[in-house]
C-alpha cells in the first residue's frame, strides 16, 4: 500500500493574472524615516576614532548627534552611538593635548630662560 502525502499549502499558480503594467507593486518592507543628522553623527564619530581627527571633528559630531537626537526620534540609537564615539574621541584628544602641554611647556620655559644652555 502506498500513501499519498498532500501538502497543506498549494503552490502558487504561475499562470494567475498579475497586476497590470504601471500599477504600483506593494513593498514587503515599509518605508522608514530617514535620519540624516543621526547617521552623520555616527559616521563622523567612527571616522574620527579611526582616523584620529582631533578636537574640531568630534565637536561637529557631538553637535550633529545632539541635533539628531532631538529632531529624529527614529534615529535615536544612531545618534547615541555617534555622541558616545565623538565624546570618547574628544576626551581622548583633550587628554593627549594636556599631557603634551604639561610635558612640553616646562622644557620650553626652561629653554627660554637659558637653563639648558
Amino acid at each position: 500500500m502506498t500513501t499519498h502525502q498532500t501538502s497543506a499549502t498549494a503552490p502558487a499558480d504561475p499562470y494567475a493574472a498579475s497586476a497590470p503594467y504601471g500599477s504600483p507593486t506593494p513593498s514587503a518592507v515599509p518605508a522608514r524615516e530617514s535620519s540624516p543628522l543621526s547617521l552623520a553623527s555616527l559616521v563622523v564619530g567612527l571616522v574620527s576614532v579611526a582616523a584620529g581627527f582631533t578636537l574640531v571633528v568630534p565637536i561637529v559630531g557631538l553637535v550633529l548627534g545632539v541635533m539628531g537626537r532631538r529632531r529624529e526620534p527614529a534615529g535615536r540609537t544612531l545618534s547615541t552611538v555617534g555622541i558616545v564615539a565623538n565624546a570618547v574621541m574628544l576626551v581622548g584628544s583633550a587628554l593627549v593635548l594636556l599631557a603634551g602641554l604639561a610635558f612640553a611647556v616646562p622644557f620650553g620655559v626652561a629653554g627660554l630662560l637659558g637653563h639648558w644652555s
